[in-house]
């Protein structure tokens, strides 16, 4: 199991019982250097170039054309959530945003959110939800959407990002990745995440 897996799995046990039971050690694996790890503070972390962040292409909530190799130059950071939810995507989305109000306007990373509720988001839904969670302000974020289930899943597998739908609501992975101005995934975080943690992180990359 690779560090990503192990995070997701994580995040899966927790939220929704999907996934039965965590293989810790994973995150433990032999190493064939020395080489200390970052000293990120999410529950994975990679060095540079070890694991690039897998691509895709889709459109925002503007209809613009978005992927990860056109954000390169900056970090980025990677969530997936449903704009309907009422549980645990508006806190996190709150989370963020006082994330970013709190970072200097040249260090801010680009904000990415992967849809997992195809059908939900539209683009009237996902500037509501923008707004509410007081995600929106002077810093871009794109909230990617397809208009087939098809191309979002692929997105998910990728990054090993499980989606349920239920009779009322959608149970889904709720973690956030950093990836790097090279387009490296350098750590990434489990919900509910410490704030301050989040925000070291992205200042050390930025610098």
């Amino acid at each position: 199991m690779t560090g990503r897996r192990a995070l997701v799995a994580l995040a899966c046990a927790a939220i929704a019982g999907i996934v039965a039971g965590v293989a810790i050690a994973a995150l433990h694996r032999p190493r064939t250097t020395r080489a200390a790890l970052p000293a990120f503070h999410g529950q994975a972390s990679w060095r540079s170039g070890e694991r690039p962040a897998p691509q895709f292409t889709l459109r925002d909530q503007n209809g613009m054309r978005v992927s990860l190799r056109s954000l390169r130059g900056r970090p980025v950071l990677l969530t997936f959530l449903d704009s309907r939810c009422t549980s645990e995507c508006p806190i996190a989305g709150r989370e963020l945003g006082s994330i970013l109000r709190r970072l200097p306007a040249d260090r801010r990373p680009a904000l990415v959110v992967v849809s997992v509720d195809p059908r939900g988001d539209t683009p009237a839904g996902i500037r509501h939800a923008l707004a509410k969670w007081k995600l929106d302000g002077p810093w871009a974020v794109h909230w990617l959407d397809a208009p087939t289930h098809a191309a979002l899943a692929q997105v998910w597998k990728s990054y090993d990002v499980v989606v349920q739908p239920t009779t009322n609501d959608i149970v889904h992975s709720l973690a956030l990745y950093l990836i790097d101005r090279n387009g490296d995934e350098r750590t990434g975080y489990l919900f509910p995440f410490l704030q301050s943690f989040v925000e070291h992180d992205i200042l050390r990359l930025s610098a």
